[in-house]
């Protein structure tokens, strides 16, 4: 048996503490550490990983634990030079999106990752996870061009607000979430971007960038997307998570299924926006056909696909650790999946040049 894949992990926020719960309970690993600007002995984690090495230094905690890939979750700004270090450390990486906040930055790790045969292996948490894949799979099936609606809103207060604030010292929310929506349409699309144009909004005096931002893209087979992304206190939680494409063929969307006597916007169903939990929740995908008759009256009803049995967060995060550990073990080839986490953040840091610019971009 292969002996198992020695991994710090850096940062233990809210998605690193999910990822280094992952690593402890996959016996292809061994956890080695766990590093934070703020870690102390003091400072409180699950009791999974709570005996853990800590560190507060990730170039000592590289050099003293000799890993052999290193999980990268801490704030945006910082995530192409550590991932730069630890390919450099002769570490494979994973990393949680984006993979960096510009091109040049992000271009420069896709490009280390190969001159150092290391697997770079990027947090797109939707892409393992099944209900989505359906998702995009249905969208296949609903013809060109389509359209595309997606938007996640976080009404965020407490400590999911302090969060929030940090994480917009680095990027704005269109930009730090819009890269896994963007993703989305460019798989159900399978067509280049063209053109992007964005509009933001500044609704709080404790941030110094728009906290609220709208996004258009439109690509070359003639189909458009938009997302929508805003995080504080004042955003409303009335379709704070629509997810719907639309075809020729008819349409796809997350939505809740309603129980007898229910709508599908029943609003206790749409709560607490800012629950990292909640944001990759389905419970069902309706599809509807679009073919009608001579009377206009549709031909086929429309189709409930329930996704009630989905895999929670930690499980996604489970399923990504173990993708990472096959990319190593079995010398997967990433190639396509670095190009596009470039090409997702691409459109989304276009989308904020237009609001900044106040016109359209042509990728």
């Amino acid at each position: 048996m292969a002996e198992p894949v020695r991994i710090l992990v850096v940062g233990v926020g809210n998605m690193g503490a999910s990822h280094a719960k992952a690593y402890h309970r996959n016996p292809g690993f061994e956890l080695v550490g766990l590093v934070s600007r703020s870690m102390s002995e003091a400072t409180t984690l699950s009791d999974e990983i709570a005996g853990y090495p800590r560190f507060n230094d990730f170039e000592a905690a590289l050099d003293e634990t000799k890993p052999d890939a290193v999980s990268i979750n801490t704030y945006p700004d910082t995530h192409a030079s550590y991932a730069i270090k630890a390919m450099d450390a002769g570490c494979h990486v994973f990393m949680e999106k984006p993979i960096a906040t510009n091109i040049a930055d992000a271009e420069a790790v896709v490009a280390k990752a190969e001159a150092t045969n290391r697997k770079l292996v990027l947090g797109y948490i939707l892409r393992v996870h099944p209900a989505w894949a359906k998702f995009v799979e249905l969208a296949h099936g609903l013809g060109k061009p389509l359209v595309m609606r997606m938007n996640l809103n976080q009404q965020s207060s407490g400590p999911a607000w302090n969060w929030h604030k940090a994480l917009m010292e680095s990027l704005t929310p269109i930009v730090d979430c819009g890269v896994h929506y963007v993703d989305v349409m460019c798989q159900m699309t399978r067509a280049k971007p063209v053109r992007v144009h964005g509009i933001g909004a500044k609704l709080s005096s404790e941030t110094k960038v728009q906290n609220y931002g709208h996004l258009h893209v439109t690509f070359d087979d003639g189909s458009v997307g938009w997302y929508e992304a805003g995080w504080g206190p004042m955003m409303s939680e009335v379709a704070y998570f629509v997810k719907d494409v639309w075809g020729p063929n008819g349409s796809a969307s997350i939505a809740y299924k309603p129980q007898e006597g229910q709508s599908e916007a029943s609003p206790d169903k749409l709560s607490d926006s800012a629950d990292i939990d909640q944001h990759t929740k389905t419970n069902a995908i309706k599809l509807h056909h679009s073919a009608i008759d001579e009377d206009n009256n549709f031909k086929r009803p429309d189709e409930w696909i329930s996704t009630e049995d989905e895999p929670d967060h930690q499980a996604l995060c489970e399923r990504e650790q173990a993708m990472f550990l096959n990319a190593i073990t079995e010398d997967i080839d990433l190639t396509a999946s670095m190009a596009d986490a470039v090409n997702s953040l691409r459109i989304v840091l276009a989308a904020q040049q237009s609001i900044d610019e106040e016109r359209a971009i042509t990728l």
